[in-house]
């Protein structure tokens, strides 16, 4: 509708149709004022208007516009367009919003159930136990521990914490094509310790009353049990040194590490041991002189137990009570007792034996063979032609056979020839490798410094600050 006003412009007395053609532009430009007045907006507000309008109009265009060719109009005013990548990549963990929740295990609980509390689906479970070893934890959550789980407003995981140890934690994000883990590991802080004893009446109460853990205590016994019986050689007066490491984490204490260097003095005769690790990443025990401190035999296959009866030929037999020869050591231990391998071996029989009852014999090579004798079982998966470790335990120990009580019946043989598992000289393992003996010494002279010096003055020497 045109306002009354402009009007005459159109229909004067003669017609005025053929005025519009002349008049054309002017009446467009009062057209566009009027529609300004009747909206209640400036010229340059309704101007404005329009130029919102194109932009708007710009924006639902494609992001990559043909460009001018150079010398048109708009050439330089066009520059290319740009857009940011819409999804995180499969390398970049999806931002994590939402709200983290805590989740403790509780008695019988699973992963399963624990999502299911929480209104997570079960197919983001799955997509998380697909993820191969990093979550394999996840099956053996215990009791008392606890996870976390950031949840999306949208009810998805977006990322979940589960501290394995103190020093591990598995953190599992939600990435743009699924998930993915992650195991983060803290190192400790290391400060070396010590430790020294004379033994009164045993080895754990002496280590005991220094301030030893069990751990560090059976590792010392392990260290110098090629040359030590510590079920039939430890006397009242013996005596140890221990140098080892503490783990620290924020500042406290949250275990202890490896025996860096130790003595034992047994009857008189002086054993040193030093930790040491080559270049080639093997670590183990060494002599002072670069010898190995493990020998090729384990001198006792049951830790710390009791010798019930000793190496004999004329010794009377408790059940057939006649004299017979017994070519081996008995150990008396509590039924069930593990039974170790003393080297690396085969196994040449597992079975009955007579009066030996449930027995396994190793083979060491071509010339040592070993028995153990009056087993309640054996150790799952041993058979016969199986290859076994130095310690690795075989059986355990029972009454079975010929015996009396719950006991273990252990002998050594050289080519077929019984000796006193007690007394025989053991072969030792390889030395230090000849290529690392300069750095082996350089690194064992300031530990056995330390032994020295704590040995001396044990209530004056505190090697980590104390």
């Amino acid at each position: 509708m045109i306002n009354q006003d402009y009007k005459p412009l159109l229909d004067g007395p003669r017609g005025g149709r053929r005025r519009l053609r002349p008049l054309h532009g002017l009446v467009v430009g009062l057209a566009l004022l009027s529609g300004a007045f009747l909206f209640g907006s400036s010229p340059e507000e309704a101007s404005a208007r329009r130029s919102d309008s194109l932009a708007d109009e710009a924006l639902e265009l494609p992001l990559h516009l043909p460009q001018p060719a150079a010398g048109e109009p708009g050439a330089e005013a066009a520059p290319p367009v740009t857009a940011e990548p819409p999804f995180a990549t499969s390398e970049t963990p999806v931002e994590a919003e939402g709200k983290w929740q805590d989740a403790r295990v509780k008695p019988g609980d699973s992963l399963a159930r624990i999502f299911s509390r929480l209104g997570l689906s079960a197919r983001e479970l799955h997509d998380i136990m697909t993820l191969g070893k990093p979550v394999e934890a996840l099956k053996r959550i215990r009791p008392g521990e606890r996870l976390s789980f950031l949840i999306g407003e949208d009810g998805r995981l977006r990322q979940m914490r589960y501290e394995k140890s103190r020093l591990q934690r598995l953190l599992v994000s939600r990435a743009a094509d699924g998930f993915q883990a992650e195991v983060i590991e803290r190192a400790p802080e290391r400060a070396t310790a010590h430790a020294t004893a004379t033994i009164d009446s045993s080895l754990f109460l002496a280590a005991q009353k220094a301030g030893l853990s069990d751990n560090l205590t059976m590792e010392l016994a392990g260290i110098f049990g090629w040359d030590i019986d510590f079920a039939l050689d430890i006397r009242r007066g013996d005596r140890f040194t221990v140098i080892y490491e503490e783990l620290f984490l924020d500042g406290e204490k949250i275990g202890n590490g490896d025996i860096l260097a130790a003595e034992f003095v047994n009857q008189g005769r002086v054993y040193q041991a030093v930790r040491y690790t080559d270049a080639s990443g093997h670590t183990s025990y060494y002599a002072p002189d670069g010898h190995s401190m493990r020998k090729a035999f384990l001198r006792t296959p049951v830790a710390f137990s009791r010798i019930s009866s000793r190496f004999s030929l004329g010794r009377k037999h408790p059940i057939l009570n006649r004299i017979r020869a017994h070519k081996g050591v008995d150990y008396a231990a509590p039924y069930g007792t593990p039974i170790k391998a003393t080297g690396d071996g085969k196994v040449i029989f597992i079975g009955r034996k007579g009066g030996y009852g449930k027995a396994v014999i190793l083979r060491h090579g071509s010339r040592y063979t070993t028995l153990y004798a009056h087993m309640s079982r054996f150790a799952r998966g041993l058979r016969s032609g199986s290859r076994v470790r130095q310690g690795q335990v075989i059986g355990y120990v029972g009454q079975s056979g010929l015996a009396t009580g719950p006991h273990l019946h252990y002998e050594f043989r050289i080519n077929g020839v019984h000796r006193n598992p007690l007394t025989v000289k053991l072969p030792a393992a390889a030395p230090i490798d000849r290529r690392y003996r300069a750095d082996f010494e350089q690194k064992s002279r300031s530990l056995l410094a330390q032994l020295d010096l704590v040995r001396q003055s044990p209530t004056q020497v505190a090697l980590n600050g104390d």
